[in-house]
């Protein structure tokens, strides 16, 4: 799962890595242990995660049914890929982590979206979205991965 993540990261050192709590945020804190070398800034929806070592922010937690809150966390978001500088901005999700994927590419990021293992069936609907603009996407379901006409690398779970 992690040499395509890696490809792609090759020349970075700053990573913005963001998910909501939960699911999401453990497969991410599992897929950026692999990132040696890398100054990371971990982004999430809930106060007192951890990442062992690294910085974790937090953004509005928000969902398609709350534009309010989506805005809000879209200016977060902003505002900390400002400060950041980041190269690279990964996400396994779900929707601060698809603003989060979004903003960076419109900053001239790479933007890296893996879509969680718990869409056995079909991509996430930020997954879907993500899709159309990410630099890499991928799922950690072959089947889906094949359907989608992307990548699978591996599950990290």
């Amino acid at each position: 799962m992690l040499e395509p993540v890696k490809r792609q990261m090759a020349k970075t050192k700053k990573v913005v890595a963001v998910a909501s709590a939960g699911g999401h945020w453990h497969q991410l804190c599992l897929i950026c242990q692999g990132f040696d070398n890398h100054e990371l800034c971990f982004v999430s929806t809930l106060e007192g995660l951890d990442a062992g070592q690294e910085r974790v922010l937090v953004v509005t937690d928000c969902h398609r049914k709350q534009p309010l809150r989506m805005v809000q966390a879209g200016f977060q978001l902003t505002r900390i890929l400002q400060q950041e500088k980041p190269n690279v901005v990964i996400s396994t999700g779900a929707l601060p982590g698809l603003l989060a994927v979004f903003i960076g590419r419109m900053r001239g990021c790479t933007t890296i979206w893996v879509d969680s293992v718990a869409n056995a069936e079909t991509p996430s609907f930020s997954g879907k979205v993500a899709k159309r603009f990410v630099s890499l996407w991928l799922s950690q379901w072959p089947h889906v991965a094949e359907a989608a006409g992307e990548r699978y690398e591996g599950s990290v779970l």
